[in-house]
């Protein structure tokens, strides 16, 4: 009887820890980026907070001008949910925000 108890507990845990990890997994990591800040992005970039370097231009030979939005899917496959964005503007300028959640936001706003 205590033996059926102990696995009956082992496997609910079990289970538990499952979905738990796997809703962390299936978080939506896609967030869009507005840009009001007058001026266009003509680079941007995203990368999770275990990366050393940047990763590649998330628009490639398009812009982003003041005004516009786009909608980024994140999911690298690494399972952060904190990045570190990169915006360099038209005029040169560049802003870095670091630590974004982009499991709990739906939009990130330059302005």
């Amino acid at each position: 009887m205590k033996i059926n108890r102990f696995v009956t507990y082992a496997l609910l845990a079990l289970s538990l820890l499952f979905t738990s990890a796997t809703t962390v997994s299936a978080l939506d990591r896609r967030v869009r980026i507005v840009n009001e800040t007058g001026y266009t992005i003509v680079r941007f970039y995203g990368s999770n907070k275990g990366s050393d370097s940047w990763e590649e231009d998330i628009l490639g030979s398009d812009v982003l001008p003041s005004g516009s939005s786009v909608n980024i899917n994140f999911d690298d496959g690494s399972g952060y949910c904190k990045f570190d964005f990169k915006a360099v503007f038209d005029d040169g300028d560049v802003l870095v925000k670091k630590n974004i959640n982009i499991c709990k936001i739906g939009t990130f706003t330059y302005n």
